[in-house]
């Protein structure tokens, strides 16, 4: 059993920081990649950021330059510092694990809960 816990959430001012941060636990024998994607009210769940296991990143146009991943293999964990936050980023944020869990396993998917982040003007 996997489990994927993310946390950092929250209201903040326009211009503000927040740092997210998503922990996987269980039966796990390689994460292959974490990151985040994000949903608002209405629209599609996309692509914010991720990382893989040799910590190469990809980061949608619009949080680069102002969001920044990084992990901690010993910890199976992944952070995502979130600076100069604007209005538009508000959205459910939901943490996103590519994790074998055993040397024979092929690679699966796993989502962590969601937290939500408000950025007001």
């Amino acid at each position: 059993q996997v489990q994927v816990v993310e946390s950092g959430g929250g209201l903040v001012q326009a211009g503000g920081s927040l740092r997210l941060s998503c922990a996987a636990s269980g039966s796990i024998f390689s994460i292959r990649t974490m990151g985040w994607y994000r949903q608002a009210p209405g629209k599609q769940r996309d692509l914010v950021a991720l990382i893989t296991s040799g910590g190469v990143t990809n980061y949608a146009d619009s949080v680069k330059g102002r969001f920044t991943i990084s992990r901690d293999n010993a910890k199976n964990t992944a952070y995502l510092q979130m600076n100069s936050l604007e209005p538009e980023d508000t959205a459910v944020y939901y943490c996103y694990t590519i994790i074998q869990t055993s040397a024979r396993d092929a690679l699966f998917k796993y989502w962590g809960q969601g937290t939500q982040v408000t950025v007001s003007s």
